[in-house]
């Protein structure tokens, strides 16, 4: 099944099971989150089903499909790390264990949104990405996340050996819907990874490609190492980190020595498709000119009044 949660033409919030192009409607106050939380998905299908209160997609704005307690975004691609640390080189630290960061929750946008570019940014940048949604004991369904990324900021910012921050927290596409895990199932290859095919073009012309199974880790193992010590929330969403072989710009800048293809400007439509989930496209528009920060001022490090 895939749950989608909409903005209707008047401005109320709906969510239901997409089918044929339409939405078949929940009942009014239902989320997906709560739906998750009871572990009930397939049981709102059926109820959505018999229920018949079914309605055009078209000419209601796809929100992100849930609003997640928490997202921990991954970087679980070996060829993706390949091409941004330093070309043809992985940390030997990537190998021990999966590495991931907190985002905004905040800062979650739908399949169709307009994205501003971030204040102060010049080199922005898309990043193409499956996301798992963990449900009461185990992963319940999974979706499209781009994590865009201001990579002009980030790169300041982690060399203070923090973030990133304001470098990732402005948007995050998530859609177009939930895919209950069921559905991809049958796409399991022999080492239990989901084996799909994930496309990214900008304005039309394909700029990268690769199988979700060239993970280091599948997510179930993800999902076990984000729960060690501490405590996993229905509705966390674990993204995979961006994939290789073009999944985003800054690792052909690092593999090709050269910002080609260039940063993403005002105008262009970032498309992904995941097989088995569907497509999200967004436009990049300008975003809100802001003044510089201002330098922090040398601690002067007197000890005493």
């Amino acid at each position: 099944m895939k749950f989608a949660t909409v903005e209707e033409p008047g401005g109320a919030v709906r969510c239901g099971v997409v089918e044929d192009g339409m939405l078949l409607r929940l009942p009014a106050g239902t989320t997906v989150l709560e739906l998750i939380r009871a572990g009930a998905l397939h049981e709102a299908g059926a109820r959505a089903r018999a229920m018949g209160d079914a309605v055009p997609l078209t000419g209601r704005r796809l929100l992100p499909p849930l609003e997640p307690p928490s997202v921990r975004d991954f970087v679980a691609f070996e060829e993706h790390v390949e091409g941004m640390v330093v070309p043809g080189s992985v940390p030997p630290e990537w190998y021990e264990a999966p590495t991931f960061y907190f985002t905004n929750p905040g800062a979650l946008i739908g399949a169709h949104d307009d994205v501003p570019i971030p204040p102060g940014s010049r080199l922005f940048d898309f990043e193409l990405e499956v996301a798992a949604v963990l449900g009461p004991d185990t992963i319940c369904g999974y979706t499209i996340l781009n994590d865009w990324s201001a990579r002009d900021l980030q790169r300041r910012e982690m060399k203070v050996n923090l973030g990133p921050a304001k470098g990732k927290d402005s948007a995050t596409t998530l859609g177009p819907w939930l895919v209950t895990a069921d559905e991809l199932e049958p796409c399991r290859d022999a080492d239990g990874f989901l084996a799909l095919d994930m496309r990214v073009a900008v304005n039309g012309e394909r700029i990268g490609q690769d199988l979700l199974s060239n993970m280091g880790w599948p997510f179930e193992e993800l999902a076990a190492y984000a729960g060690r010590g501490t405590r996993l929330r229905a509705g966390d969403v674990l993204g995979s980190g961006t994939c290789g072989n073009g999944g985003c710009l800054a690792e052909l800048w690092g593999r090709r020595g050269r910002q080609d293809p260039p940063p993403l400007r005002s105008g262009d439509v970032v498309e992904m498709t995941v097989e088995g989930i569907g497509t999200i496209r967004n436009t990049v528009v300008p975003g809100v000119e802001l003044p510089p920060i201002r330098p922090a001022r040398p601690r002067p490090r007197r000890r005493s009044r």
